[in-house]
């Protein structure tokens, strides 16, 4: 299909060169544009042969000359330029399995593409990867990608994931690895199925592919209460997050003598069941899985602190204030509120028990609009502060549908969000501009 083109810069290589918003890209240097991740790699040429479309489908060849990294100045109408792959998978611990059914469409979508993991950090399992395509990643050098490994015994992945073709993943590593193809790597982590000897394997598996697989993060597994007819699956216990912790450690260990870098990462979730304290910012390194829910306590804590020592005496509006938050958060929030002095702020941490999924769920960006209203109602403060990943992004809605406004309406209090930073938080909690 032909890419058309939603503008093109002005002045730009593309301008300059008579191509227009409107027009379509039908190939680069006679090879069909499939999607960004071809538009990307073939733009990345000093000679240029372009065939354009135009609105009347008229079509002309287009030479362009440039160094190699001059952008051409165009975007196109669509980044993807086609549906996304959606899983083929039926997982054990699948999230989206676990959601309540009349919920908005765009939460039960389940994708599984290779370009978005390369293009936004999603994590893919790769078992719906055809030759081809698996074909174009190489070709293209497209990398790093993010990978869902969970475990890399095939046959305890074919049960995971119940797909056929699942137990090649460690085929598929290797022959990134050989073509020079880099990838950070997830394990979702289930009670006595991927974890003890299962996790020591996996992780002796994937280090072995080292400088390549470039990290892997450790998370546990999340359960909702709409788990009938589902595998039945448990949180983890205190001493289970401990030895996953331990056995990590031994891995990061080994990893720091031999290539330099811990290469695994639990997420804070572990650190927070094990009743552990955060590491400090070093065993981050580059915080290569932070969206990944690894490292961000410890940034969120470091922002704080680096806000407060900024300014120590800032002036701060006299008030009331409920911080609302998930449960598992709340000790932590407490704790980092006890190191500083807020005077004439009054504040209150609120953990908010999380009904609308279960009380197995307890992260703030998992809270609904309903739960923070049934559980604040009657509440006595001057304003209300919530994270704002309890929000869709670009969008005051809850995940349940319930708006902002609407919130503020029935609780009668000034419900503020709050971006996930600590430094903002800090100004939120003073009641001044940044």
């Amino acid at each position: 299909m032909p890419q058309k083109i939603a503008s093109v810069a002005p002045g730009s290589l593309a301008a300059h060169a008579g191509i227009a918003a409107g027009e379509s890209i039908i190939s680069i240097n006679r090879v069909p544009v499939l999607d960004l991740v071809d538009y990307q790699y073939l733009t990345a040429r000093p000679h240029l042969d372009l065939l354009v479309e135009s609105s009347e489908r008229e079509q002309r060849l287009v030479h362009i000359h440039k160094r190699s990294d001059a952008p051409l100045g165009i975007v196109l109408d669509s980044q993807l330029m086609s549906c996304p792959k959606t899983c083929a998978n039926h997982c054990i611990f699948c999230f989206i399995e676990q959601m309540p059914p009349g919920m908005r469409e765009s939460l039960y979508v389940r994708d599984d593409d290779w370009r978005l993991s390369l293009m936004a950090g999603n994590f893919v399992t790769l078992t719906n990867l055809p030759k081809a395509e698996l074909e174009r990643i190489i070709q293209r050098k497209a990398c790093p990608l993010y990978i869902s490994v969970h475990t890399t015994n095939g046959e305890l992945r074919k049960k995971m994931l119940h797909h056929v073709h699942v137990n090649r993943i460690m085929e598929l590593l290797h022959l990134f690895a050989d073509n020079g193809i880099t990838f950070h790597c997830q394990v979702v982590l289930c009670p006595e199925i991927n974890d003890g000897e299962e996790l020591v394997r996996t992780l002796t598996d994937l280090t072995s592919l080292s400088p390549y697989a470039l990290s892997a993060a450790l998370v546990p597994v999340g359960l909702t209460k709409y788990r009938e007819h589902l595998y039945p699956l448990r949180p983890y216990t205190k001493d289970e997050a401990e030895n996953v912790i331990a056995i990590a450690e031994t891995f990061q260990q080994r990893m720091l003598k031999t290539a330099g870098t811990r290469f695994v990462f639990p997420s804070d979730e572990f650190y927070q069941i094990a009743g552990h304290p955060i590491p400090e910012d070093e065993a981050y390194e580059d915080y290569p899985q932070y969206e990944n829910g690894v490292g961000l306590l410890r940034r969120f804590e470091d922002e704080f602190h680096a806000a407060y020592r900024l300014d120590p005496d800032g002036p701060c509006r006299k008030r009331k204030v409920i911080m609302a938050t998930g449960t598992s958060v709340a000790p932590f929030m407490e704790n980092l509120l006890s190191t500083v002095s807020l005077p004439g702020v009054e504040v209150n941490i609120q953990p908010i028990l999380n009904t609308f999924f279960g009380e197995t769920v307890t992260v703030s960006g998992l809270l609904t609009g309903q739960d923070l209203l049934s559980q604040l109602k009657g509440a006595s403060a001057d304003e209300i502060l919530i994270s704002d990943s309890m929000l869709r992004k670009g969008d005051p809605v809850f995940l349940d549908d319930m708006t902002l406004h609407e919130l503020i309406d029935a609780l009668g209090i000034p419900v503020i969000p709050v971006p996930c930073d600590g430094g903002d938080l800090l100004y939120a909690l003073r009641g001044m501009e940044e």
